[in-house]
């Protein structure tokens, strides 16, 4: 589990595919990290492999490839890090699981205030409400006032603009989202009560 607030963005040596998926290769500026740790990866869980100084190898599977902008990096693009939630950590995010829900398309880069407006598949905009959680590229963020099934605005402070990859985003940059995993959970036991009430 990760809390989405980002502690270093590393940079991509290499990714190297193969039938079984591809290997991604990173510079990591993160402190203790071991092999078999979980590091989240734009926001993607994955599990460190190799370990060489500063450097981390991660095997990535096909599924991840697919859903998420992991299959689209290439050597010398910056990545968002995160290392798993400790016991004794602060929340200070939302509850991030780092299983990407999917990938979402920057529309829009807001100058003032700082910000982007996502475009998404409308099965993942409709679990995005204003003013509640969304995680993208891994980041904790909050929804913007101004938002559709397919569309949505998040604003981010400056702190986290410099630090994180979102300082070079584009318009047309894929990125990765994942949802509130609150919202899945109410969708699953909401239709179950069949609306006959309490103690029914």
């Amino acid at each position: 589990m990760f809390t989405g607030l980002i502690e270093a963005t590393g940079k991509v040596i290499s990714l190297s595919r193969s039938a079984r998926g591809a290997v991604l290769r990173l510079e990591a500026p993160l402190d203790g990290l071991r092999v078999g740790d979980s590091v989240a990866v734009n926001g993607v869980c994955q599990t460190v492999a190799r370990l060489e100084g500063a450097r981390i190898s991660c095997d990535v599977l096909p599924e991840t490839l697919r859903v998420t902008n992991l299959g689209l990096l290439r050597p010398g693009e910056a990545v968002n890090l995160e290392r798993a939630l400790r016991p004794d950590d602060r929340l200070g995010g939302h509850v991030v699981n780092g299983h990407v829900d999917g990938m979402g398309t920057v529309v829009r880069v807001i100058r003032s205030p700082l910000g982007l407006e996502i475009e998404v598949a409308r099965e993942l905009g409709r679990y995005i409400v204003p003013k509640g959680p969304v995680a993208v590229d891994g980041i904790s963020l909050t929804v913007g006032p101004d938002t559709s099934e397919g569309l949505f605005q998040v604003f981010i402070i400056p702190h986290t603009w410099d630090h994180t990859n979102l300082r070079s985003a584009v318009p047309g940059r894929k990125v990765n989202i994942e949802i509130d995993i609150f919202a899945k959970y109410v969708e699953r036991l909401v239709p179950r009560s069949g609306g006959t009430g309490v103690g029914s």
